[in-house]
């Protein structure tokens, strides 16, 4: 009796546990590129100290982008695309059209100061990877 009972409540704590560790799952569920984007231009609003109507424009060209991006993410990821260089091709082309529109919106000082929080690099390794694509078409030519 007394390992039946034991039993019973080791069974019990499973339960438990494993409705503790669901309940938790879904308490942390992924932001969604909506809370991305303003997490995002908030960081730079502080980062940069944007005025109001920079970091309007800053939250809408990410959250246009990243839909954009995301939707093409989805096209390819439904044809079954199995090349990664095809889904990191289309990350480039939008952080490339994120950059070229912050550029247009951040002042030369706000822009320089951005390239130093890391952007500058993120756009060498987009240019090294456009570099490296275009070697490799110019060999199979």
């Amino acid at each position: 009796m007394n390992t039946r009972i034991k039993s019973i409540l080791l069974a019990l704590s499973a339960l438990l546990l494993c409705c503790n560790v669901s309940v938790y799952a879904q308490e942390r569920e992924e932001p969604d590129l909506e809370e991305i984007a303003e997490n995002e231009a908030d960081r730079l609003e502080r980062l940069l100290d944007l005025e109001p109507w920079q970091t309007f424009y800053v939250d809408s060209t990410l959250k246009h982008n990243y839909a954009a991006m995301m939707d093409e993410v989805n096209a390819l990821r439904n044809s079954k695309v199995s090349n990664g260089s095809m889904y990191q091709d289309v990350q480039d082309k939008w952080y490339e059209a994120i950059d070229a529109s912050y550029k247009k919106i951040f002042t030369a000082q706000q822009w320089a100061l951005y390239l130093k929080s890391g952007a500058e690099r993120a756009q060498k390794a987009r240019a090294k990877r456009r570099e490296k694509a275009a070697a490799s078409l110019e060999k199979k030519k």
